[in-house]
C-alpha cells in the first residue's frame, strides 16, 4: 500500500522533484494579477490624495 492513496502530487517525495517544484515559474495569469495590484493601489491613493487636496482648498476659500 502506498503512503499517498489519493495519488496526489507530493513534491517532497524526492529532493529532485522538490527542487523542480520550488523552481517552477508562476503562471502568466498570476504574474499579471501580481503586477496589477500595486497599480490599483497607486491609483486609489492618488484619487484619495486629490479628494483631500480639493477639500482643503475648498475649506480655505470659504
Amino acid at each position: 500500500m502506498s503512503n499517498n492513496p489519493e495519488n496526489n502530487y507530493d513534491p517532497a517525495g524526492s529532493t529532485q522533484m522538490f527542487r523542480a517544484f520550488v523552481d517552477e515559474q508562476p503562471a502568466p495569469v498570476e504574474v499579471q494579477r501580481a503586477q496589477a495590484r500595486p497599480r490599483t493601489g497607486l491609483i486609489i491613493g492618488l484619487v484619495v490624495a486629490l479628494v483631500v487636496i480639493v477639500g482643503v482648498v475648498a475649506l480655505a476659500l470659504k
